[in-house]
């Protein structure tokens, strides 16, 4: 069933709101992180595109309700709050466990009978068939942080504050959880385009790894390799706002 409206905003960020838009596009973060991770996009792409982060429990404004540790069940309350937006093209951003996410959103959004993606940008995540034994989710306290500070997407001011650590934490832990016992359907494919853009010196997606994501649609699936690591997208972010533009707009005109 739908959500309600209030549910709905609980799941949804509009930083920059724009009824005019020529596409929409949902960004869905990496573990542990927040909607507040894509103002940058969201300012840089308004007002043709218009983004919709999403918030997951667990964090910022929604620090008090518990963590979601399964992307089935975080993918279902996503189309719940993402079903009544079918006025407009609708993309999918995912980063890290965002595109695993964001992989399982558009199958829904098929078995639903909504319009299918216009398009999937599926960022520093092996493809779905793409396992790894990590276990993150059953380390201490202190390997998790060590973990966080490997790839870099943290700030290190945080990892430092044990008054922080303590209420991040749990959601971080809940999110490599959802992540790292997820497993895929082999039976299920996606039809829509698929880019996927990955760092080349990422510690936790090879080019063999980011390129399967082809096996998992019928339709055509291009990969985008950029300098740096798991978080790449944050050192080249003109490189990878002029990718989104050129796809959801036909354009990939200078970024400012």
């Amino acid at each position: 069933m739908p959500q309600s409206a209030e549910q709905v905003e609980k799941w949804v960020r509009r930083f920059h709101p724009a009824p005019q838009c020529a596409a929409r596009l949902v960004c869905l973060p990496h573990a542990g992180g927040s909607a507040s991770f894509f103002h940058p996009v969201s300012r840089a792409l308004a007002p043709t595109v218009e983004v919709l982060a999403i918030q997951y429990p667990g964090r910022q404004d929604r620090r008090h309700e518990p963590a979601v540790g399964s992307i089935a069940e975080l993918a279902d309350r996503i189309l719940d709050a993402l079903r009544h937006l079918d006025d407009r093209p609708l993309a999918l951003f995912g980063h890290s466990m965002g595109a695993i996410l964001g992989y399982e959103v558009a199958l829904r959004m098929r078995d639903a009978g909504l319009p299918a993606p216009a398009h999937l940008f599926a960022s520093g995540r092996r493809a779905p068939s793409r396992y790894r034994d990590e276990g993150v989710h059953h380390l201490p306290d202190d390997r998790i942080v060590s973990e966080l500070r490997t790839l870099s997407g943290t700030d290190a001011a945080m990892l430092a504050d044990p008054e922080v650590l303590n209420m991040i934490l749990p959601a971080i832990r809940s999110d490599y959880q959802a992540v790292e016992t997820y497993r895929h359907d082999p039976g299920r494919k996606l039809d829509c385009p698929v880019t996927v853009l990955t760092g080349d010196s990422d510690p936790r997606v090879s080019l063999d790894e980011a390129g399967a994501w082809a096996e998992h649609t019928t339709g055509p699936t291009e990969l985008k390799v950029f300098p740096g690591g798991h978080f790449f997208l944050v050192d080249r972010s003109a490189d990878v706002l002029a990718v989104l533009r050129r796809e959801l707009l036909g354009s990939s005109p200078t970024v400012a």
